[in-house]
């Protein structure tokens, strides 16, 4: 049998693989995506991408045209008419958009293989096996495979094959079951547009608009809870969406549907070896506050650079940073959605009429409106810094102002993959190569700005020994970029300093 040698496999073929695929391919490596399902998965239930996951979008140059033909819902109207505002976010994008993940996957799917990702559909991964130098995997498509890899991502959702042929327990619990997801033509939207919630005591009903009359709605009947392969019917989605919205919205048309459980889970680690696991492989949790598409896309920007940086040179250790930065953030976001989901569904009369009551008020505080919608939208999230380092570090940097035309943003820079050096406002250009560099328009420190979008250091650009220690700490490769610099007349090759 012919063994397929590859940089890094992916399995997967959802928003998160196809992340981590095409950013890899970007940077030079080879890499195979391969999905069991013979098509993209029409039976997707995301539908709402959050500011910072546009972000992602826009670095890699496909935010634009998603949001040509999606939705943009500028809050989310919840418990008690209380309202999640996403006007204020720290962002470009101050809304949710609003389209089905069917779109999402073609459009990351076209990403990854205009990078050179190879995308083979209909392979399912049967057995893998490490050893110190790489991963060999064995599948089946029209026939058995076998590949050789230095790395594998297994990104193959919350039935993870690779995580059951790893052995990885992935505890937790059923929080919700008999959840039914549906498309439905309404004749009559709910008043307020954008993202809609509504409950009574035994039932709920979410509303998402994406096109013209359509919505994405997401229904939950206390009292009829039944197993995930039970019939569903029309008349079943009209019934539970009139009594939780109070109103007959008059539903036209029922299109695609499907019913299922939600449970609250998380793997101990993220690394296993030379195997990594992301997206639902890795946690999964209530879809109330649509975290999940979201949290996976960042576990795949995350990740896709260090593997590329340690292909390239950088010490094995940068990619424990893999888990030690997304653990948190996975286990933040089963915590916040798990609250949402308990406060919707809450029953007794009196802590709903609290609820009600409390919501309302609490998010017209300015500051609580703006860190729950940016706790949500991702664009408040941060990673751990290292004791001294500035409090910039491990914050995002996509709203820093640049120098150049009106309309450059550092995630136009960030469409080419590499560290990116924003210096200070009137500081000239620095003799280094392989480094992206840019001005910042406003009175800051200058920042070196991880692949992902994230700081890694921020200080004066002149201490020049302070920023190259950080970029060899996360690349391997700044004692390179220093040689270089300092022989400007020898002729510069090109070295891989990401």
């Amino acid at each position: 049998m012919t063994v397929h040698n590859v940089d890094v496999l992916v399995v997967g073929a959802g928003p998160t693989g196809l992340t981590a695929a095409g950013d890899l391919a970007r940077s030079g490596r080879s890499v195979v995506v391969l999905e069991r399902w013979p098509a993209i998965n029409p039976s997707s239930r995301a539908f709402a991408t959050m500011a910072r996951t546009l972000e992602v979008f826009d670095a890699r140059g496909i935010a634009d045209e998603l949001l040509a033909h999606a939705h943009k819902a500028s809050g989310v109207t919840i418990f008690g008419g209380a309202r999640i505002d996403l006007t204020h976010l720290d962002s470009p994008y101050q809304f949710a958009m609003i389209t089905p993940q069917t779109n999402i996957d073609r459009a990351l799917g076209a990403y990854a293989a205009a990078q050179g990702a190879e995308i083979r559909r209909g392979v399912e991964v049967v057995a893998l096996d490490q050893d110190p130098e790489g991963m060999t995997v064995t599948a089946r498509g029209d026939a058995e495979q076998r590949w050789r890899a230095k790395y594998l991502i297994g990104a193959d959702g919350a039935h993870s094959t690779v995580r059951t042929l790893l052995g990885v327990d992935f505890p937790g619990k059923t929080i919700l079951s008999s959840i039914v997801l549906a498309d439905v033509k309404l004749a009559q939207g709910p008043t307020g547009g954008g993202l809609t919630l509504g409950s009574t005591r035994n039932e709920f009903a979410f509303l998402a608009p994406y096109d013209r009359d359509w919505y994405r709605a997401m229904v939950w009947d206390r009292n009829n809870q039944v197993p995930d392969r039970q019939s569903l019917d029309r008349e079943e989605i009209v019934d539970v969406l009139a009594r939780a919205m109070g109103a007959d919205l008059g539903v036209l048309e029922v299109g695609w549907k499907s019913r299922f459980h939600c449970d609250e889970r998380q793997v101990a680690q993220y690394r296993h070896g030379r195997v990594f696991l992301a997206g639902d492989a890795a946690h999964v949790h209530s879809p109330m506050g649509g975290q999940g598409m979201n949290t996976g896309i960042q576990d795949a920007a995350n990740l896709a650079w260090k593997i590329d940086a340690v292909l390239g040179g950088a010490d094995d250790t940068v990619l424990d940073s893999y888990h030690n930065e997304r653990y948190p953030i996975g286990k933040r976001v089963l915590l916040q959605s798990g609250m949402m989901a308990r406060g919707v569904t809450l029953h007794p009369r009196v802590s709903r009429r609290f609820r009600n009551l409390l919501a309302p008020k609490l998010l017209r505080v300015p500051r609580i409106r703006d860190e729950v919608a940016g706790s949500f939208a991702g664009t408040t999230l941060r990673y751990r810094r290292r004791a001294g380092e500035s409090a910039l570090v491990g914050t995002r940097a996509t709203q820093i102002p640049l120098i150049g035309r009106p309309q450059e943003r550092l995630t136009e820079l960030q469409r080419a993959p590499g560290f990116v050096l924003i210096r200070e406002s009137g500081r000239s250009a620095l003799d280094v190569i392989d480094l992206h560099q840019a001005e910042r328009s406003d009175s800051g420190p200058a920042v070196l700005v991880r692949p992902d979008g994230y700081v890694a250091w921020a200080g004066d650009s002149a201490s020049r020994s302070e920023w190259l220690e950080v970029l060899a700490r996360w690349t391997g490769h700044a004692g390179a970029v220093v040689a270089w610099a300092s022989c400007p007349a020898q002729p510069r090759s090109k070295s891989k300093a990401r």
